[in-house]
């Protein structure tokens, strides 16, 4: 029986893509594992892989055909040992989003960041089917779980029929479905948002907005619409933490690592987290989900907008090692090349627009973490330093705390906790 080839979820965000490139063409022989085509998601360009083989009968999305519904069918691949029909499917025609999306409550559309995924379960298809409890997964798939030890029993797959494919065991490994399954229940109808005529006789062109942008766009509005912010300002003294990177990067110059303050900011956050637990929480509706470890989302502009890789650990890693992590992920996001699980999750975000000479910003909170931190440019001011005026180093940092989880008294004894960590930096390094 012919096999209909749909239109993966390869992020748990996604609701339609861009089929950019196909990698094989009618009448081509498959097997499991092959590529089949370049998808563009809201967060990168991702690589489909065949799960069934076959022949390739039929592509009935063209190359370069944008709105592809997750679930169309875009192409039809026959069993090698029957005969080929022609498929009755009509082909997959471009729409354009205008119709009301569902929030998607996990990783990563704040200020400025890119769009935060849903949980790999709400986004996927039905479980996989399973006969003679055997797991229904490509072999690749099968192979990766087996190398990283992971159970494929419970996996939403979002391959043809259930199957459990690549980007399943990489989303799984990446601690997303246990992270985010919880709040799939969270998702409510967003309201219907009709596309804004401009009538202007100003000279103008129409950029039409990318994936990922539109996914910004959406989940910006949801986060402002749904979740109460507070925000609370502090300003930090920077000389002792500048005076500590100075050291530690010439010795750390032989191996080739250059600490940047957004490095050790991010250290300070996660620190900050640990320290003060009530503020890494996730809102659930009638639950609370208390994080026991520090994975921070790190805001990165990339040609189609923003998107935020994730520390992992962040608490547990030493400087030198955030600071190699953030520019590989940084270098691979502007790339297009992170894989789901470099974006999804994340417990706070840290957006940092002072490196532009921001003095000052409120940032906006990314569902279904609960806080952001927005840091400012560092400059010379006038300080009390000492019981003595002075001029000093120093940055305005404001968080972004989500009122329903994180009650203002903790908002502020985060803010002070960050603060003395970052002016007297050798918490960082002990």
């Amino acid at each position: 029986m012919p096999i209909e080839l749909k239109m993966p979820a390869l992020s748990p965000t996604m609701e339609e893509g861009t089929l950019a490139r196909w990698l094989v063409k009618e009448g081509d022989k498959v097997s499991s594992g092959d590529l089949l085509a370049e998808i563009e998601t809201d967060k990168a360009t991702m690589e489909f892989e065949a799960v069934d083989e076959g022949i390739v009968t039929q592509i009935l999305v063209a190359e370069g055909t944008d709105g592809v519904k997750v679930g169309a069918v875009i192409a039809m691949i026959q069993g090698e040992d029957e005969d080929a029909a022609p498929s009755a499917v009509a082909p997959v025609q471009s729409v354009p989003p205008v119709a009301a999306e569902k929030v998607a409550p996990t990783t990563q559309a704040v200020e400025p960041t890119a769009a935060a995924p849903r949980s790999q379960a709400a986004a996927a298809t039905p479980a996989p089917s399973q006969n003679n409890d055997r797991v229904i997964a490509s072999p690749l798939a099968k192979r990766i779980a087996n190398n990283k030890g992971l159970d494929l029993t419970a996996v939403a797959g979002t391959g043809p029929n259930g199957r459990i494919v690549k980007a399943d065991v990489e989303a799984l490994s990446g601690g997303t479905v246990a992270a985010t399954a919880p709040n799939a229940s969270l998702r409510t109808e967003a309201p219907v948002v009709k596309p804004t005529a401009i009538d202007t006789d100003i000279p103008h062109e129409v950029v039409k907005l990318s994936n990922m942008r539109k996914t910004i766009a959406r989940r910006l509005t949801e986060s402002k619409q749904q979740v109460p912010h507070i925000y609370l300002t502090v300003d930090v003294r920077l000389d002792a933490l500048l005076k500590l990177r100075g050291e530690l990067n010439a010795s750390l110059e032989s191996r080739g690592i250059k600490l940047s303050v957004n490095d050790m900011l991010i250290k300070a956050l996660a620190l900050t987290l640990i320290q003060v637990p009530a503020c890494n929480v996730s809102f659930a509706g009638d639950n609370m989900l208390q994080y026991s470890r520090a994975d921070i989302s790190v805001a990165v502009s990339v040609p189609t907008g923003l998107i935020t890789p994730i520390v992992t650990d962040a608490a547990n890693k030493s400087l030198s090692k955030i600071s190699t992590e953030v520019a590989e992920l940084a270098a691979r996001a502007k790339d297009g090349k992170l894989k789901p699980h470099e974006y999804q999750g994340g417990t706070a975000s840290i957006s940092n627009m002072g490196m532009m000479g921001i003095k000052q910003f409120d940032a906006v909170i990314n569902p279904p973490q609960a806080m952001i931190l927005a840091v400012g440019a560092g400059e010379k001011r006038p300080y009390i330093v000492d019981d003595a005026l002075a001029i000093a180093t120093v940055m305005s940092v404001t968080g972004s705390f989500d009122h329903r989880a994180i009650d203002g008294a903790d908002g502020a004894m985060f803010m002070k906790v960050f603060k003395e960590l970052v002016e007297k930096p050798l918490g960082l390094v002990a």
